[in-house]
């Protein structure tokens, strides 16, 4: 398409070496830099500029060995990443059925009785309330905002995309995610402000799985909810850590999962959310689980943490590698390669397919 710029190689050159060349370069924001123009990823990419780049050019039998030497070191630490990876999905998983067990069921194994109700199909503790959401919870719309109205100082502002981020534990806010709108809004729109014990649901999500996504509001600091954004707000209590869980629990999720409409968006209503359960223990309880649930996810995600970290150093031992061996730093010539499987790094593949939607986007837009 009109999109991409096609380079083919004149002569006889392994095209994979170049590869490996290219992406280092993108990789290091060299080709980013080629750029004219205010946007990026946009026509302003030029092949005259791009074509005026000077690169190495082996003999034809090295190339092929820096390829191979490459895909040989790159699947190893592929494989690394891949293992720490399978590892977090599972620790993920624990952290769900944890948090699924504790504010369905209880932690203290009481008498369950089952709800009649088909549109939540669960058993839960006898002496728990069972209520629709409605009936303690208010809700109004986030700010009617977008990206452009964002300061970089100003009123706290934590729109749909902050919701949906792997920053947002749902638990409890994080620095990261605050955004800034001009004060000028206090005057304006103070009903999309929230306040301590409030949660701020996305009212839209790209994935059925991110339907239900919320943040926590733990802070009595100001703050406006953003963009594509419902407020809840709970009558009584400012401490409803609790319920920040059970919005978490893919039991409760099921509920708005199962009446998201969309195809690549999914629209999540103020009445899918006024629709559903919520289960209310006593409050001496509800400070058990979540007295319980703080530890036990302190301890899981310490533990991702960690194998992040190792993720980070693997990936720039990679960049390093392929860097210092495509321009010759490390002579792999006399190398003996063994035998070895190939393993791509799927985080990888699917960054780079994302980031050409993102460019195709843009130019159709």
């Amino acid at each position: 398409t009109p999109v991409y710029n096609v380079c083919t190689a004149l002569g006889d050159y392994n095209n994979y070496y170049y590869a490996y060349i290219l992406r280092e370069m993108a990789k290091r924001g060299f080709i980013q830099s080629l750029y004219r123009g205010i946007r990026e990823r946009s026509s302003d990419f030029r092949y005259d500029v791009f074509g005026d780049q000077f690169l190495p050019v082996p003999s034809r039998k090295e190339q092929d060995q820096i390829v191979q030497f490459l895909d040989w070191k790159v699947s190893g630490i592929n494989s690394l990443i891949s293992n720490y990876r399978r590892q977090i999905a599972m620790i993920d998983e624990m952290k769900q059925r944890a948090i699924d067990e504790a504010v369905i069921k209880g932690l203290r194994k009481d008498i369950l009785i089952h709800n009649e109700d088909i549109r939540w199909d669960i058993d839960y503790p006898k002496h728990w309330t069972l209520q629709r959401i409605r009936e303690s919870f208010t809700f109004r719309k986030g700010l009617s905002i977008t990206k452009a109205n964002l300061e970089d100082t100003g009123i706290a502002v934590i729109s749909y995309g902050q919701v949906h981020s792997k920053k947002n534990t749902g638990v409890g806010l994080n620095e990261d995610l605050i955004r800034f709108v001009n004060e000028s809004y206090l005057v304006t729109n103070k009903s999309c402000l929230v306040e301590k014990g409030d949660f701020i649901f996305a009212d839209t999500s790209e994935d059925v799985s991110g339907s239900g996504n919320c943040a926590y509001v733990d802070s009595d600091d100001t703050i406006f909810a953003g963009y594509h954004t419902i407020i809840a707000h709970p009558d009584g209590s400012t401490n409803n850590k609790y319920l920040a869980y059970l919005f978490k629990s893919p039991t409760w999720r099921y509920q708005v999962r199962k009446k998201v409409n969309g195809v690549k968006v999914y629209s999540i209503t103020q009445r899918i959310l006024k629709d559903t359960f919520i289960l209310v223990p006593p409050a001496e309880e509800q400070q058990e689980i979540v007295d319980y649930l703080d530890k036990f996810c302190s301890r899981m995600d310490a533990a991702v943490k960690h194998m992040e970290e190792e993720i980070t150093y693997l990936q720039e031992m990679k960049v390093r590698l392929v860097a210092d061996t495509v321009t010759g730093k490390i002579d792999v010539r006399d190398i003996e390669i063994p035998e070895y499987e190939s393993i791509k790094d799927e985080d990888e593949i699917d960054s780079d397919i994302d980031a050409e939607l993102d460019g195709a986007d843009e130019q159709e837009g």
